[in-house]
C-alpha cells in the first residue's frame, strides 16, 4: 500500500485512534505503508492487520500474532490493549473498503492508473490471468491472485497498488446483489468487462434474472468517459448495452461485434482462431490453454488491450504464453501412465461442465477413450436435480466412452446417462473421491483422456491431480 500518515488512515476509515501507552508520536507523523492482510500468518514487518470477524473464527484472536510478526496498525471492531496503533471502527469490511477506495481515488490523482474491471457467471479468473499477461508486459500492473473476487479479497487486491502501478486490474464476484455495485463504487472503472450471465449460484440469487441484474451493477454506474466491454454473443449480456452511460464495446464471434473471433480450432495442445478487428489485418492466435469456451475469454482481455491502446500483436504474444488458465482451471497434466489428465475440478456450473465436456469430446483423436468424472455442481438450488439431468445427457450425446460420478448430490448426472439407450458407454455412481480413484488408477493409460469437473466443494480437484501423478497435501 501506498505510504499514508496514520492520521490519514483513520481519516478514511473513520476510525477511532488508540495509540499504545508510553507513545509520544502525533498521529500525523507516523507514516504506515506495508501489506493489507486479513491472515496474521501472512503479516510482516509494517503490514497493516484488519481484524475481521469470519464465519469459522474471528480475526480479533489473532490481533496479538499479527503483532508478534511485525504488523504496524491494527483496525478492529474493540479495543485490544496491543502494543502498536489500533483504529477502532464499527464495521470491519466496510473500512476496508472505505481505505481500498481512498488508496485508488489518491494514486489517481498523482498518476496514470487505469483500471479494469472483470465480472460474470464464468471465466472471470482466466480473463483477469489474461489481461495481467498482456498488461504486466506493458507497465507495472496489479491484479488479483487466484480468486480475489469479494468485498474482502478484491479491496486487498487494490490495496497492492503503488504512485508507479499503470494498471489496476478487479475482479468481481457477487453472492448477492449490491456486491458489484459496491466494488464498483470502490475501484471505479474505466473499463468494465461483463462476460456472461449463467446459472453458476443461481441458487443463492433466486433467478437467472436476478443474476442478471447483479452482473449488471458492473456497467449501470460506469461514467459516461468509462466504455462497457460486453459479449455480443450472450443475450442477457448485450441488454445491459441500454443500462450504462458509458461507451459499448463489443466482442464475441458475432458478425457486429468490434473484435472477432474466427476458425476455432481446439486440440489437446490448446485452442487457435483468427482474430479479426475492424479492417486490421486479421491475425492468428494459438493459445495453449485448453478449450474453445475460452476464445471468448481471450477477446474479452484482447478488447480491453486495444481500449488502452496496447498493440495487438504484443497482446496475441503475451496470451500465447500463458500456459494454464489458473490452478485446476482445465490444467492437463500428463502422468506417467501416458494418460492425458484434464484437471478442472475448481469450479463448476451448468455452462462451464458443458463447455469442459464438449471440449473433451473435440480434442479426441483416432485411438483416444474419453473418460469423464463428475462431481457436483453446487449452488444451483431448485435447477440442481435439473442441470444435473442435463449434463448426464450431454455426455451420452458427446459419446464420452466411461463416465464416473462421485457423490450423492451428483447422481442425477448418472441416472440421466443410464436412461440413454443409445449409449454404449458406461456409467459409475460411487460415494468419494477415494473410491474412483480405485476404479481408475490401473485402467488408464496411454490414449486416454480423463476430464475431472466439479465444483471446489466436492474436493475433486486433489483427485484429478492424483491422477495426474502430482501430490497435494490435501489428499
Amino acid at each position: 500500500m501506498i505510504p499514508l500518515p496514520l492520521a490519514d488512515i483513520a481519516q478514511l476509515v473513520g476510525g477511532r485512534l488508540e495509540m499504545p501507552a508510553g507513545t509520544d508520536a502525533e498521529p500525523g507523523s507516523v507514516e504506515i505503508g506495508g501489506s493489507v492482510q486479513t491472515d496474521s500468518r501472512l503479516v510482516t514487518d509494517g503490514s497493516i492487520f484488519f481484524a475481521l470477524p469470519g464465519e469459522v473464527t474471528d480475526g480479533h484472536l489473532f490481533a496479538q500474532a499479527a503483532v508478534d510478526n511485525g504488523a504496524a496498525l491494527v483496525i478492529a471492531e474493540r479495543s485490544l490493549g496491543l502494543s502498536v496503533p489500533t483504529l477502532i471502527v464499527d464495521e470491519g469490511t466496510v473500512a476496508l473498503a472505505d481505505l481500498a477506495r481512498g488508496v485508488v481515488a489518491r494514486v489517481r490523482e498523482v498518476g496514470t492508473l487505469s483500471v479494469v474491471a472483470v465480472t460474470g457467471s464464468n471465466g472471470k479468473t482466466t480473463t483477469k490471468n489474461l489481461l495481467r499477461a498482456i498488461l504486466e508486459r506493458q507497465a507495472p500492473t496489479v491484479a488479483p491472485e487466484g480468486s480475489f473476487n469479494n468485498h474482502v479479497g478484491a479491496p486487498i487486491s487494490m490495496l497492492r497498488i503503488d504512485y508507479s502501478t499503470r494498471y489496476l486490474i478487479v475482479e468481481m464476484g457477487a453472492g448477492k446483489s449490491g456486491d458489484i455495485a459496491r466494488l464498483v463504487s470502490i475501484a471505479r472503472p474505466d473499463i468494465g468487462i461483463v462476460l456472461k450471465v449463467g446459472l453458476a449460484h443461481v441458487g443463492e440469487f433466486g433467478s437467472i434474472e436476478e443474476v442478471q441484474r447483479a452482473k449488471s451493477e458492473m456497467v449501470t454506474d460506469l461514467g459516461p468517459d468509462a466504455v462497457a466491454v460486453l459479449n455480443a454473443d450472450d443475450d442477457r449480456v448485450a441488454e445491459m448495452a441500454n443500462m450504462t452511460k458509458a461507451s459499448v464495446f463489443w466482442f464475441g464471434l458475432s458478425a457486429g461485434a468490434d473484435v472477432r473471433a474466427e476458425d476455432i480450432e481446439a486440440t489437446a495442445t490448446g485452442t487457435a482462431f483468427t482474430l479479426v478487428v475492424g479492417d486490421d489485418p486479421r491475425l492468428p492466435v494459438r493459445m495453449r490453454i485448453l478449450g474453445e469456451h475460452h476464445v471468448s475469454n481471450a477477446l474479452a482481455a484482447l478488447s480491453a488491450a486495444r481500449l488502452l491502446d496496447v498493440d495487438l500483436r504484443q497482446a496475441i504474444a503475451a496470451i500465447e504464453d500463458v500456459r494454464r488458465a489458473e490452478r485446476w482451471r482445465m490444467e492437463v497434466l500428463l502422468p506417467p501412465s501416458g494418460a492425458v489428465i484434464i484437471n478442472d475440478a475448481y469450479n463448476a456450473s451448468p455452462d462451464s461442465m458443458a463447455a469442459a465436456l464438449k471440449t473433451l469430446a473435440q480434442v479426441r483423436g483416432p485411438g483416444n477413450r474419453t473418460v469423464a468424472v463428475l462431481g457436483e455442481m453446487a449452488e444451483l438450488g431448485e435447477y440442481a436435480n435439473e442441470e444435473h439431468d442435463r449434463i448426464g445427457r450431454l455426455v451420452v450425446r458427446l459419446n464420452v466412452e466411461k463416465l464416473i460420478v462421485v457423490g450423492h448430490a451428483a447422481r442425477h448426472i448418472h441416472n440421466a446417462a443410464g436412461l440413454e439407450g443409445s449409449w454404449d458407454g458406461e456409467s459409475v455412481l460411487v460415494d468419494t473421491p477415494e473410491e474412483a480413484y480405485d476404479l481408475l488408477r490401473d485402467t488408464i493409460g496411454s490414449g486416454d483422456i480423463v476430464l475431472v469437473k466439479s465444483s471446489k466443494s466436492a474436493n475433486l480437484r486433489f483427485l484429478g491431480d492424483r491422477l495426474g501423478g502430482v501430490e497435494t497435501p490435501a489428499w
